[in-house]
């Protein structure tokens, strides 16, 4: 008979075990970014985010945990975003698709002629507001009228930095308060609060912050010093437009299917991927030049060429050769090839943040705050804290709504507070401060599908920042502070 094996002795990680990959991490990135600036998100972060994982699975290692388990922890955060790397995916093929039918150029074309840079910003974040409450999605909103709105930007001679921002804040609107948006409900789901209690709580200080954000994107509309493209380069720009596509109200239909199937509820990589499949049909019939143009493969028959170039631009995207820049650099994008870089970052942010859930690092860190926060403004700021840190450790929005909605529940009904304070807090704290992250998920996949880079359009996302300031100051104050024994 065989000898069992010896038990092993697992140790509680202490407060040195979780500052170590956290200290690791901050290191890495700063250097990863003074040395390589923009292009860091390009692979240096990412050999960041994986050394610093490694170093978590050293601390894990040492205190008693087998590989087996570090792995299975890594598994698990991978696993939990399967679903946002098939919308990665599908969103990269709708780009490509979506100029190659003249989609983007339509939208482009048509905003061109009726747009006004002085109320450019205010503009773009009232639209992606509307939309994103229509459909509750912020990252269906950025990556189709938001990429349209920088692409304009650019043509009209207005900062594409500010209109990121303004984009964003718009589509974090919706995803905070629209009774679709999967992290509203998530947020209320989780602190046991009525969806119609949790937004109306938000409502006091997402109404603030969207005022906030409205009047500075006015003001930066006014005062950026941006006098705007002049006429001939748009007329340049307009026939350049009308050269490489027939421009007609035709090609938004993919547009119109993609909002059908929004609000109807499909789940949005099945909707955002049929709205790219259906660009890629409909550019034969609509785009026969541009698809053969783009294509350039004589020797093929027609139908082949066209199923050809709808493969390849869903793949690597399309590429428009007009002579002018800012028209080319508007078109040649999209394709799944380019979310790869984007896929790679978001991995290894979730695998670092698994480890530091999984076993205890998280968790050594946050109770010492629990223990520390003695009045309801220090706790919600705590609990805002937490959020926006886990954002930073974990890499995604997810695991900052649920983990401090998790950890502070206990803590907020013993103080006697409703939850609806907990989970406007949690919003505020988790959902709407993920896109200022590079590594996270949301704030690499902004980056991605806007064309800037997470730390250049962070100033600007107005919504993003004013959000938690306002439940920090509604904490402070104590106004519109619900009691569990009030009405709410």
């Amino acid at each position: 008979m065989e000898p069992s094996a010896p038990l092993r002795t697992i140790r509680e990680p202490s407060l040195l075990d979780a500052l170590i990959p956290l200290i690791v991490l901050a290191v890495l990135i700063s250097a990863a970014v003074y040395l390589f600036g923009n292009d860091a998100m390009d692979g240096p972060l990412q050999v960041a985010l994986i050394f610093s994982a490694l170093t978590a699975a050293l601390i894990v290692l040492k205190n008693g945990h087998s590989w087996e388990e570090v792995a299975e922890a890594g598994r698990k955060g991978v696993s939990s975003v399967v679903s946002a790397i098939f919308i990665l995916f599908a969103i990269g093929a709708l780009i490509g698709a979506w100029n190659m039918a003249g989609t983007i150029p339509t939208l482009v074309y048509y905003g061109i002629m009726v747009v006004d840079p002085d109320w450019f910003y205010p503009a773009a974040f009232l639209v992606c507001a509307l939309i994103s409450f229509g459909i509750g999605s912020s990252w269906t909103t950025a990556g189709t009228i938001g990429v349209g709105l920088v692409g304009l930007s650019i043509m009209v001679g207005v900062s594409a930095e500010i209109t990121a921002g303004a984009v964003i804040s718009g589509a974090y609107v919706g995803e905070k308060m629209s009774p679709l948006s999967e992290t509203a409900i998530l947020a209320a789901q989780l602190t046991d609060t009525p969806i119609h209690i949790h937004l109306r709580a938000q409502a006091w200080s997402s109404g603030p912050a969207l005022v906030i954000a409205l009047v500075g994107f006015v003001l930066l509309g006014t005062l950026d010093g941006t006098a705007g493209a002049s006429d001939a380069l748009i007329e340049s720009e307009l026939g350049a437009l009308s050269q490489l596509f027939a421009i007609s109200p035709w090609t938004l239909l993919p547009v119109v299917l993609l909002v059908a199937l929004s609000v109807l509820k499909v789940p949005a990589s099945l909707a955002i991927a049929a709205s790219a499949l259906s660009a890629a049909i409909l550019a034969p019939f609509l785009q026969s030049e541009a698809v053969l143009r783009f294509i350039d493969a004589p020797d093929l028959a027609p139908i082949v060429a066209h199923i050809k170039a709808g493969w390849q631009v869903m793949a690597t995207g399309f590429e428009a050769k007009s002579g002018l820049e800012q028209v080319d650099s508007l078109l040649s994008r999209g394709g799944m090839a380019s979310m790869l870089p984007t896929i790679w970052l978001i991995l290894g942010a979730l695998v670092f943040g698994s480890l530091l859930d999984e076993f205890g690092l998280l968790m050594k860190l946050v109770t010492p705050l629990i223990a520390r926060a003695k009045t309801t403004g220090s706790l919600i700021a705590t609990v805002v804290g937490s959020a926006v840190g886990l954002n930073v450790v974990a890499g995604d929005q997810y695991v900052a709504v649920v983990l401090p909605a998790r950890i502070f529940s206990a803590e907020f009904q013993k103080r006697g507070l409703a939850s609806s304070n907990l989970s406007r807090a949690v919003a505020d704290g988790g959902s709407v401060t993920s896109p200022l992250i590079p590594w996270n998920s949301c704030g690499a996949y902004m980056a991605a599908v806007l064309g800037v880079p997470t730390l250049i359009y962070l100033p600007f996302c107005l919504f993003n920042i004013a959000s938690p300031l306002m439940t920090l100051l509604i904490g402070f104050t104590g106004w519109r502070i619900v009691r569990a024994t009030a009405p709410a």
